[in-house]
């Protein structure tokens, strides 16, 4: 099979075909490619949502649901959602077996939910993803209940810029070829780059976040910004 290219076009065929062909080693390259930091990302994003046993959480880009696992330890009722039906499968494969869990194929500018359905609603590194981020951020607030939280956990520019060079020279020099080494789609990561060099820094996207009506919204950096934690509430009135 031909490798899937996306591109900054995000097409949402051409990008869910991507992730649909690097479904069975993405956690394994995930891992790998950020020196295990991903494992204390999901960690922290699992922290900032805090979610609670009866709650109904929403985790939109969940693709293979590992962060859906994580927020389902809590006994939470997790909906983990993807347009990736290859991403679903890997996820149910894995995680199927949680009885909290359940799994949903959705377009994150369309989502399939009534409104005011969850308690609380998160994104992780598939925000930059959707052609119309904005929309996607429209339509959490949409579902999400009066008094729910939003987090998004996306890659992010980091402030120092000696820092910053260093992480961009890996990205676009050293991250495709040891994905390629490692057996995967090694263009997929030639689009991970792109499309991490294309994204908006922290305090922009905070800036989408409020435009959608979330308030309290604010963010942190984890690992020296290379991602940061944004997150909101929606108001009770």
């Amino acid at each position: 099979m031909e490798p899937n290219r996306a591109d900054l076009g995000k097409d949402p065929s051409h990008v869910s075909g991507m992730f649909d062909q690097v479904a069975a080693g993405y956690d394994r390259t995930n891992t790998v490619m950020t020196f295990g930091n991903d494992a204390f990302w999901r960690a922290a994003t699992t922290r900032a949502v805090a979610p609670k046993r009866g709650e109904r959480i929403l985790d939109l880009g969940a693709g293979t649901a590992s962060s859906s696992a994580s927020l389902a330890g809590s006994g939470a009722q997790v909906v983990a959602a993807d347009f990736s039906p290859g991403m679903l499968a890997e996820g149910r494969r894995r995680h199927g077996h949680l009885p909290n869990l359940s799994f949903v194929e959705a377009d994150a500018t369309n989502l399939p939910f009534k409104d005011r359905e969850f308690d609380a609603v998160t994104m992780s590194y598939s925000l930059r993803n959707v052609q119309e981020p904005k929309k996607a951020l429209a339509e959490l607030f949409r579902v999400t209940k009066p008094g729910g939280r939003i987090v998004i956990n996306e890659f992010s520019t980091p402030p120092g810029k000696l820092f910053r060079g260093l992480y961009r020279f890996y990205n676009a020099q050293v991250l495709p070829k040891v994905a390629r080494l490692a057996g995967t789609n090694g263009d997929a990561y030639d689009y991970l780059n792109e499309s991490i060099r294309d994204w908006p820094d922290q305090r922009t996207l905070a800036g989408w976040i409020r435009e959608a009506g979330w308030t309290d919204v604010e963010y942190r950096n984890l690992s020296f910004g290379i991602v940061a934690l944004h997150r909101g509430r929606k108001p009770l009135a």
